[in-house]
């Protein structure tokens, strides 16, 4: 509960950090999103000519200008190179004025993939295999397009390495326990490195630990020699509480000779249901000692 309290303090301490560089202008998260529109002259030729050329191709070149964009994604405008103010546009319709105009439609939908299985070798010098699954979703879409070059291929590099990572500083026992502690541990990484590139890592799981065989065989082994002796155990306290129980019901038989009676006929009853051709007939080792005196 300490270790979480921590994490969570240094995350509002770093938001904090990030918001008042924001504010004092040591990041440029607020440039991108309200940009200066100043082309200067030779833009503003180039889009007044765009613009006649539009009115003057109508109504052939309204196809062009009426760009369209779905609800799950949004379009970060360029007027020559430059981002347009106002940031993203969408979802719906919007205009570009053309020659002087491009834009790139971003996904803002929660996007999956598969961490490769990565070959680690762990704080107790043991190699495993490990995959998993990562779940992020674009949440500025500006950030995403004008911070980095391909933010997918990015986040999927950053997720394997951290993988690695991470699970170099376990033990093979936490590995095999502790999944849930790892991934979150990984997710709160990511979600830190990604931010400045716009992505929200929602989620990560660790999908299957692959052991060496011959670490199968050793772990099979101890397990087995395990349950074999607590078996053993189980079984030698069995016999002695049978032994008990046994001691107890003979001084019972003792305290009256016709029980050991009864006892002999339940005996010859069993026998005789199995159908058996033989039935021993105990003696008494009294009659016995009597034939030896003769």
């Amino acid at each position: 509960m300490e270790n979480d309290r921590e994490d969570l303090a240094m995350k509002e301490a770093k938001r904090r950090e990030r918001t008042s560089g924001q504010k004092h202008g040591f990041n440029d998260i607020e440039a991108l999103e309200n940009p200066d529109t100043d082309i200067g002259l030779c833009g503003w030729i180039l889009v007044f000519f765009s613009m006649v050329l539009t009115l003057v191709t109508l109504p052939l070149s309204i196809w062009m200008c009426i760009k369209i964009v779905k609800e799950y994604e949004r379009a970060i405008i360029f007027r020559l190179g430059r981002i347009v103010r106002g940031g993203a546009k969408g979802p719906g319709l919007f205009f570009i004025i053309p020659c002087t105009d491009s834009f790139i439609n971003v996904d803002m939908r929660t996007i999956t993939f598969d961490i490769p299985p990565q070959e680690v070798l762990t704080k107790d010098s043991v190699t495993v295999s490990v995959d998993g699954v990562v779940y992020y979703r674009v949440q500025n879409a500006t950030l995403a397009v004008a911070n980095i070059t391909n933010a997918d291929a990015a986040t999927r590099l950053l997720a394997q390495t951290t993988l690695r990572n991470v699970l170099g500083t376990k033990n093979l026992a936490e590995i095999l326990s502790d999944r849930e502690e790892i991934a979150h541990s990984m997710q709160s990484t990511l979600d830190d490195a990604t931010d400045d590139w716009g992505i929200k890592v929602e989620r990560v799981e660790i999908k299957d630990v692959k052991l060496p065989l011959q670490l199968q065989r050793a772990m099979a082994a101890e397990a087995e020699a395990s349950r074999e002796a607590r078996a053993k155990v189980i079984a030698a306290e069995g016999e002695m509480n049978a032994s008990r129980a046994l001691k107890e019901a003979s001084l019972v038989i003792a305290e009256s000779p016709s029980a050991l009676q009864l006892r002999y006929l339940q005996t010859l009853n069993t026998i005789a249901a199995e159908k058996n051709s033989t039935i021993i007939f105990p003696l008494p080792l009294e009659m016995m000692q009597a034939f030896v005196k003769q």
